[in-house]
């Protein structure tokens, strides 16, 4: 008797298939040996990315799709994470792949000023002469070397103060490769009593009680905006159930931002060891570094020493040090957004509470430090909590690191007084203005911070002195302006980049920064509508990015209206 075969339609037929796109073999096989041996935990979804992108120069539907099934993750979670970031080139089946190598070149408010836009036009011409189209000119956000404007990036290699002969020079000797850092290294470092303060934490010559009131005592505060107290953040972590966690922000994305990136590029070890001794302070199981993207020599550099370090740890029982890159999104400087990419996800802000100090990375008590905060521990431990708070000028207490850009003669990061006035910092330690140019405005505080006219340039720059003023000091970073400068340029350049930076998933911050950009691109602005939309941003947006993107514009009306055609003045 014959077998019955059962009659199946067409529509049961494509049942039987499996949905969606299908994996090619040859882009798995690619991925499985891009990736070698190394963990495919879904935690590890951008680091992956970065690797196949660096690889392959892009991210093809093939490669992400391979990815997905190679880590067991649906292909819409790999594709939603992959879109999320602006470092990942995302190319469609059949899409031109003939550029390999990126040219970025910064249309932060620094780099504007010292001609990005000419040198972005030069660029364009040259290369659509060119005979080699292997380079992709982008325009992007700050690139944390302001003082370094115009500042461009090809491929992995940073050239400071980019001009058309440099960068041509580079892509002729195609030098895109990341620079080789001059940096004291981890032999160098404890030969010149480098770790000791840590190995005396771990021998007992420190208690927790007293190294939790120094901090305290010093007056050290969160050096990355928000300036909560290290010292009560570290009491607050430490009372929580362990297994606890510790995160360093070091995405540093605040343009007018780039004095981590300053410190880390000369004296790692000195962040590394105050790094160690916040977890032995907070009992720290593992430690998570999460590091700007742009900062490419600076990633190779830590990688290397990281290695050293934990192959010839310089005490027992170190916790396990994790190394993860960032992939270009501002809202990661955000603590719960940089513990969501951590952990391989899209970097969204959450609402509070729980706070991350409760429930952060893989849902543990999280101490979340930016990398300056860190930098000065050692010190602290070494000279006492004096040296730090007899600091300061005008009432004010302690030290703070101000990366100064624009309009000065010598650019940099300064380590200064708390409380000193714009004025003098610009004399002081910048050597003035150039000639031709006098102090017209300035942002006390990036992008984020606001931005005040040079009739309150000896306002103290602290924490706590310039929010009567609508203004705060953020990471303290000072962008000057010139009377050749506008204030409305500068409020349209901030609400571009923040407009470009919100990670939309919150209305007040999508819709509002898109439409104050439009606004404030008129000839006339809409004041009451300005500030109808300014209110709501700031009371209802999730997180500070929404809460603070409109202060450029509320200060341009506050400081500046002779720069507005005011509609009543109108005819």
């Amino acid at each position: 008797m014959h077998p019955i075969i059962p009659i199946l339609s067409s529509k049961e037929i494509k049942r039987q298939k499996n949905k969606g796109r299908q994996v090619n073999a040859i882009a798995l096989q690619e991925v499985r040996t891009v990736l070698g041996i190394v963990s495919r935990q879904a935690d590890l979804l951008i680091q992956h990315l970065h690797t196949i992108n660096d690889h392959f120069g892009s991210l093809t539907d093939a490669h992400l799709a391979a990815l997905a099934q190679e880590m067991h993750l649906a292909q819409t979670e790999v594709f939603e994470v992959a879109s999320f970031y602006h470092h990942f080139t995302i190319i469609k089946e059949h899409a031109d792949t003939s550029a390999e190598i990126s040219l970025r070149i910064c249309n932060g408010l620094s780099c504007e000023m010292a001609g990005a836009t000419h040198l972005c036009g030069q660029m364009h011409r040259y290369l659509d002469n060119a005979e080699n189209k292997s380079i992709h000119l982008l325009r992007v956000p700050c690139l944390g070397r302001c003082e370094q404007a115009p500042a461009a990036i090809l491929g992995q290699h940073a050239i400071p103060n980019a001009d058309l002969l440099a960068i041509n020079l580079a892509i002729e000797q195609k030098n895109s490769e990341a620079e080789t850092l001059d940096y004291i290294d981890y032999q160098t470092y404890k030969a010149q009593d480098g770790y000791q303060e840590l190995q005396k934490c771990h021998d007992g010559k420190f208690e927790k009680e007293a190294l939790f009131k120094c901090m305290e005592e010093s007056g050290l505060r969160g050096l990355g905006g928000a300036g909560f107290p290290v010292g009560r953040k570290w009491r607050i972590v430490a009372a929580e159930a362990a297994p606890r966690l510790l995160a360093v922000n070091l995405d540093e994305g605040e343009p007018g931002t780039f004095k981590d990136r300053y410190y880390l590029e000369r004296d790692p070890h000195r962040f590394l060891e105050g790094m160690l001794i916040a977890a032995w302070a907070v009992d720290i199981a593992e430690v998570y570094i999460y590091l700007r993207d742009e900062y490419h020599a600076c990633r190779h550099m830590l990688e290397a020493e990281l290695v050293k370090l934990q192959e010839n740890p310089p005490v027992a029982g170190m916790p396990r040090i994790h190394l993860r890159r960032g992939a270009g999104a501002y809202i990661c400087g955000e603590e719960s957004a940089m513990i969501a990419s951590i952990e391989g996800k899209r970097g969204l802000p959450r609402l509070r509470p729980p706070y991350v100090a409760q429930v952060g990375l893989f849902n543990r008590p999280t101490l979340v430090h930016n990398f300056e905060s860190l930098y000065w521990v050692p010190d602290l431990l070494k000279k006492g909590s004096a040296w730090f708070s007899d600091q300061g000028r005008h009432g004010r207490s302690g030290l703070r690191s101000f990366s100064v850009s624009g309009r000065v003669n010598k650019p940099g990061v300064y380590l200064a007084p708390a409380g000193i006035s714009v004025e003098e910092l610009i004399e002081e330690y910048c050597d003035g203005m150039p000639d031709g140019h006098v102090l017209y405005a300035y942002l006390p505080g990036g992008a984020s911070g606001g931005i005040l006219p040079a009739s309150l340039s000896l306002l103290p720059l602290d924490f706590d002195t310039l929010q009567a003023y609508g203004c705060f000091i953020g990471s303290a970073a000072i962008i000057v302006l010139s009377q050749h400068d506008s204030a409305i340029a500068a409020a349209r350049n901030m609400m571009a980049f923040f407009k470009h930076e919100s990670c939309g998933q919150c209305t007040p911050c999508r819709a509002g920064t898109a439409k104050a950009l439009h606004l404030i691109s008129q000839e006339v602005w809409d004041i009451p509508l300005l500030q109808d939309l300014s209110a709501v941003m700031h009371d209802a947006s999730i997180c500070g990015l929404g809460q603070a993107a409109p202060n450029p514009v509320d200060c341009v009306i506050k400081y500046f209206p002779h720069e507005l055609n005011l509609a009543q003045e109108k005819p």
